[in-house]
């Protein structure tokens, strides 16, 4: 009935990852053949990432979309690209259901799931998940990475630029 002996209804303490739980690392490559690595039959030596791969899991029924920002957004939500929302790469939104060129607010994205289980998240690289229109510092930022679940962010968001020399580079916000 007071202030002084009333207790906070939110939570003390964030969410901590129970100890022991393992690190999660997803690396997503634009035009990698499945063959191309060679934990999966490459004649290409590609030792760092073979070592991680026999460390981890290995997806090997994971289908991809012909295009690299539907697939990004099916790997991310679990969801078929136009159920998230990405059914094309188009960058604009013609009006109608899975063409928003943005991810759905309907569904959870893997980094909101893990940063609410105590989880750390960070991403770099090309995002590509947002229309053209809200790649400005004052447009909306809705469907940016730290918007969709990413404590961190470094890298691109759109999708095409010159990746070694890009155009404008992005930290968080």
């Amino acid at each position: 009935r007071t202030f002084g002996g009333s207790e906070p209804h939110w939570p003390r303490q964030p969410p901590q990852a129970p100890p022991g739980s393992p690190n999660v690392v997803v690396i997503l490559a634009d035009d990698l053949g499945y063959a191309d690595l060679g934990c999966y039959g490459s004649e290409i030596a590609t030792p760092n990432l073979d070592r991680l791969a026999d460390e981890g899991v290995r997806y090997t029924d994971f289908h991809v979309n012909p295009m690299c920002s539907p697939t990004r957004a099916s790997l991310l939500t679990g969801l078929n690209a136009h159920r998230a929302g990405l059914g094309h790469v188009a960058h604009s939104d013609p009006g109608f259901p899975g063409y928003a060129m943005e991810l759905t607010d309907e569904v959870p994205t893997l980094p909101e799931v893990l940063r609410d289980h105590g989880y750390a998240t960070y991403m770099v690289g090309k995002w590509h998940l947002c229309k053209d229109s809200n790649l400005t510092d004052s447009g909306p930022k809705h469907s940016w990475p730290c918007q969709k679940g990413f404590d961190r962010f470094y890298g691109i968001l759109d999708g095409f630029t010159n990746f070694h020399q890009p155009h404008r580079l992005y930290q968080d916000n």
